[in-house]
């Protein structure tokens, strides 16, 4: 009875510490689903203000989409997807702005709201996105900019066929990047991490790729065709002519067949690089600056201008 007495008082604390915790358990669960209720409020509504005619609220919808990703992760991929979706309706497809003259990629800049759409995507936490892939494809990008120095993340990214002519991709990270038939003709890919991309039929003339990390890179030909014979003739070769790649790293990256003549290499790391020639192809070195070339390794069978 003595034991018994002595410990009641601390049942009764016990009894109560645990009636306090269910209390605290169900408020914080309240609290979640009326967070989660908010945010799905703010979605919804930001989500709306996309479909506007006015620039202003447009630009507001993208902003408050930021937040939404930066405060949930659960929405994270949603938005990911929202926003890129956003951006390649309203940039315009390549189909029709590659039919235009070249001079025409010069003085484009795509619109506003276009520009935060991507700025937003470009500085996300890659991290959040679960698999989700930013999707820009057959996407009118020309003369493309990014605000400020923040850096520049787009992993994984599918550009495909996308035309990009003047744009500004300086310090990128494109790694894993699907830029198979995408125009970078006089593009900026200075100091760009680009190992592991797929560029396989892209256009790549006078672009700027110094100091670029290329490496594991596919640059070869994206396809075949039948010529008169029967014999097979590669096609839709990567285009690097008169391209800057000075400093630039192509360890392992696949270059057969393409046309590097005129392009700049100074310093260029090419070891184990596949720099074969087919029987077919056109492509060569000849014109090349290759100083400094680090050709170790490198597979040169059939090609031009090389040492």
């Amino acid at each position: 009875m003595t034991l018994l007495a002595v410990s009641l008082p601390g049942l009764a604390a016990l009894g109560a510490l645990l009636f306090t915790w269910m209390q605290v358990g169900q408020a914080s669960k309240e609290l979640r689903i009326s967070e989660q209720g908010q945010i799905t409020n703010r979605f919804n509504a930001a989500v709306g203000n996309l479909g506007s005619s006015s620039l202003d609220i447009r630009l507001g919808g993208i902003y408050a989409l930021q937040r939404i990703m930066q405060d949930s992760v659960r929405d994270h991929p949603t938005v990911v997807s929202v926003l890129a979706a956003f951006a390649q309706q309203h940039a315009g497809s390549s189909i029709k702005s590659l039919a235009e003259p070249r001079g025409g990629a010069y003085d484009h800049v795509p619109k506003p709201d276009v520009r935060a759409a991507i700025a937003t995507l470009a500085r996300r936490d890659p991290d959040g996105d679960a698999g989700t892939v930013v999707d820009l494809s057959s996407t009118d990008l020309r003369g493309l900019r990014f605000p400020g120095t923040a850096p520049i993340a787009l992993p994984e990214v599918s550009l495909y066929q996308a035309d990009l002519r003047s744009a500004n991709l300086n310090s990128a990270n494109l790694r894993q990047a699907d830029l198979r038939y995408a125009n970078l003709d006089d593009a900026w890919l200075e100091g760009a991490d680009l190992r592991g991309a797929h560029m396989a039929g892209s256009s790549l003339s006078v672009t700027t790729l110094k100091r670029a990390n290329l490496r594991g890179a596919d640059l070869s030909c994206a396809g075949v065709v039948m010529v008169e014979g029967g014999e097979v003739k590669r096609a839709d070769c990567v285009d690097l002519k008169d391209a800057q790649l000075d400093n630039a790293d192509l360890r392992d990256a696949k270059l057969s067949d393409a046309d590097l003549s005129g392009a700049t290499l100074t310093g260029a790391d090419l070891r184990g690089a596949d720099l074969t020639r087919s029987n077919l192809s056109n492509a060569d070195f000849r014109g090349a600056r290759l100083t400094g070339v680090n050709l170790t390794g490198a597979k040169r069978t059939g090609a031009l201008g090389l040492p």
